[in-house]
């Protein structure tokens, strides 16, 4: 029996506004993503890129269409249905990091964990095991303040794997870092994805960044304008 897709769209779209108002984010797409793949997403401002990344996320619902995580529809999901996606299954990146200020790195960490009601001292060691796992073993205890900015993002890394997520879901990553960083960064990402098996899908604006997945996306107007395999994935491309 062939496994279903971890991800599904079954010609999704997406609107907003009414009228010749309305603008048609998405158009009909179908997509499949299977589990373990490294799928990077590109395409201009306005292209539906991000729209798509946040139905995936369970941060927005089509407008019509169907989105089936393994296998599973959640175009019917409620507020809370969504929110339990989000909190057991996926783990989210962001290019501004979004780590809470003058709190230490551990305790950013912990707070997908908070919100499992998951008791003070698992929260703790698994947050540390995490930092541990992105090379932030002895800044456990730094604030936002104290750290650069690729040690921010490993803090946010580590965050959005702590839950062990099927899911990483990574905007924009290396849009804040110089090009040292973007490669350190790139480099953890995709070893999460080859060592760990985390599916991860990937915005970004840059080609050399997105040289790293194993496939890429390129969406236009709304629409999935290609959908290829990439030769090899990149190391050291920066």
């Amino acid at each position: 029996m062939t496994e279903a897709p971890l991800i599904e769209f079954r010609q999704v779209s997406k609107f907003y506004g009414h009228g010749e108002a309305t603008i048609r984010a998405l158009d009909r797409i179908d997509l499949s993503i299977a589990r373990g793949e490294f799928v990077a997403i590109m395409g201009p401002s306005g292209s539906g890129k991000s729209t798509a990344m946040n139905i995936i996320g369970g941060l927005d619902i089509p407008s019509s269409g169907e989105y089936l995580f393994q296998g599973i529809p959640t175009t019917s999901f409620d507020r809370s249905q969504l929110t339990l996606l989000r909190r057991h299954m996926l783990g989210f990146v962001f290019q501004g990091f979004n780590l809470l200020a003058r709190t230490s790195a551990v305790e950013n960490v912990e707070l997908p964990l908070v919100y499992r009601g998951m008791d003070a001292r698992e929260r703790r060691e698994r947050a540390l095991v995490a930092l541990a796992q992105v090379g932030l073993r002895g800044r456990e205890g730094h604030t936002t303040q104290e750290l650069s900015g690729g040690q921010q993002q490993r803090v946010a890394i580590a965050r959005a794997i702590v839950t062990d997520p099927a899911v990483l879901l990574a905007d924009e990553p290396t849009g804040n870092l110089d090009t040292k960083t973007s490669t350190e960064i790139m480099e953890l990402i995709t070893s999460l994805n080859r060592d760990r098996g985390i599916t991860v899908i990937m915005v970004t604006h840059e080609e050399d960044i997105a040289a790293y997945g194993k496939r890429l996306l390129r969406f236009v107007d709304g629409h999935l304008s290609s959908d290829q395999l990439q030769a090899k994935e990149a190391d050291h491309v920066l």
